[in-house]
């Protein structure tokens, strides 16, 4: 478990997930929101962030959490945060209300959440049918290959970080 990729809907908590497993497995945490986005919610042209895509999975270890297709490939681990719709919209707001007119401290300056709520009821509404099922294949193509978590509860959360926190006990 080498190259961890922490993915799922907005709103699922992979930052928080990813703060603690940077905390459990002394890996730092890249959260793609800093590359998919910049200053004022402007989004990142695509051949630039492919490059820092690029250059964020070329280590040999690696935390990353966000959503991206090229770093689901390089994942040898894949935790999936597979959360309802209803969960996403209630940490959505819970998470917007504290940042409502500053930057989240994983985002470039100049991000209110204010300004991406349009966006995010989007996002969260369309991840089931339109990034859920890629996620879904390449779990089942990859499941004797990588290190598949596919949680969709508390308790499986749970046992997730139990079970990474003895694997990093054990080496």
């Amino acid at each position: 478990m080498q190259r961890i990729f922490i993915t799922g809907n907005a709103g699922t908590g992979k930052t928080t997930l990813g703060e603690r497993l940077s905390n459990i497995l002394n890996i730092n945490l890249v959260t793609l929101d800093a590359i998919v986005w910049q200053p004022g919610w402007l989004v990142t042209p695509t051949l630039e962030r492919a490059n820092k895509i690029a250059e964020i999975i070329k280590p040999e270890k690696w935390l990353i959490e966000g959503v991206s297709k090229d770093i689901l490939n390089a994942a040898d681990t894949i935790i999936f945060l597979d959360l309802t719709r209803k969960i996403s919209y209630w940490r959505i707001l819970k998470r917007n209300y504290k940042y409502l007119f500053k930057s989240r401290p994983s985002l470039p300056k100049n991000c209110p959440e204010i300004l991406i709520i349009p966006k995010l009821i989007k996002i969260i509404w369309h991840f089931p049918t339109k990034v859920r099922p890629t996620i879904i294949r390449h779990i089942e193509e990859n499941k004797n290959i990588k290190n598949i978590f596919h949680i969709r509860s508390k308790p499986e959360l749970i046992d997730c970080l139990i079970y990474l926190k003895n694997k990093v006990a054990l080496t």
